[in-house]
């Protein structure tokens, strides 16, 4: 397969893995935002130092633990092979797996910061004219908390993208499942291909200019200029 036409599978790979985790990580993270925002106990801590660990943990790390456990030796590697008949590592479902969990500080952090700083006024206030749970959710919560919806998918997604350690651990090198755009950035550079090589890392870092400043963008408030 010619050079340009695996980086574009790589590239393809790599949208669809960002995509498909960022929905993932908005299903199950606002939940967990949710539930840490409202919590009032000592074991709050303990639960964010796990979400925030991916933060300081090495990638290979966590790469290294998840790739004993998706194996077929562990249980919840045995557990997939018996459900699916394939093995989990090595494959597309075991880096979405790995992507969730290396991003998800990503995505609950900001949420939970957004829903701390709304309180529980409007909520009270919505539940006296009859708004129940989930009506003052999509109601009241997600339009007042947009901006940080969508920070943190933005991040989320950029963070999904630039990942390679935790990736090639658990997936390896397979084009068109695993091969990622950071992978292919490794391969270039490994076989001296600088030019490729300034082609994707060019290309990943005006991406990611680009999106941090809309986000910085979003986010952005200007100043009142006092007279």
């Amino acid at each position: 397969m010619p050079t340009m036409d695996a980086d574009l599978l790589a590239l393809l790979t790599t949208l669809k893995v960002a995509g498909l985790t960022t929905l993932i990580l908005l299903i199950i993270g606002t939940p967990l935002a949710w539930f840490l925002a409202k919590m009032n106990s000592r074991f709050k801590v303990i639960i964010e130092a796990i979400v925030a660990l991916p933060l300081i943990l090495p990638p290979t790390v966590l790469g290294f633990y998840l790739l004993l456990a998706f194996s077929p030796q562990y249980l919840p590697g045995q557990l997939w092979q018996q459900a699916t008949g394939q093995q989990l590592a090595f494959s597309f479902s075991a880096i979405i797996i790995g992507s969730v969990l290396y991003s998800l500080p990503f995505v609950v952090q900001p949420l939970q910061k957004a829903f701390e700083q709304l309180g529980d006024n409007l909520l009270e206030a919505g539940a006296v004219l009859g708004a129940g749970p989930i009506d003052g959710f999509f109601h009241i919560v997600l339009p007042l908390t947009k901006a940080s919806f969508i920070t943190a998918a933005s991040l989320g997604f950029a963070h999904t993208v630039g990942e390679f350690g935790v990736v090639l651990m658990i997936g390896g090198n397979i084009p068109g499942e695993t091969r990622v755009l950071s992978i292919a950035l490794f391969d270039h550079v490994e076989a001296f291909n600088y030019t490729k090589a300034h082609l994707l890392a060019g290309g990943l870092l005006i991406g990611s200019m680009i999106l941090l400043a809309l986000i910085y963008l979003i986010n952005y408030t200007p100043k009142q200029v006092r007279r």
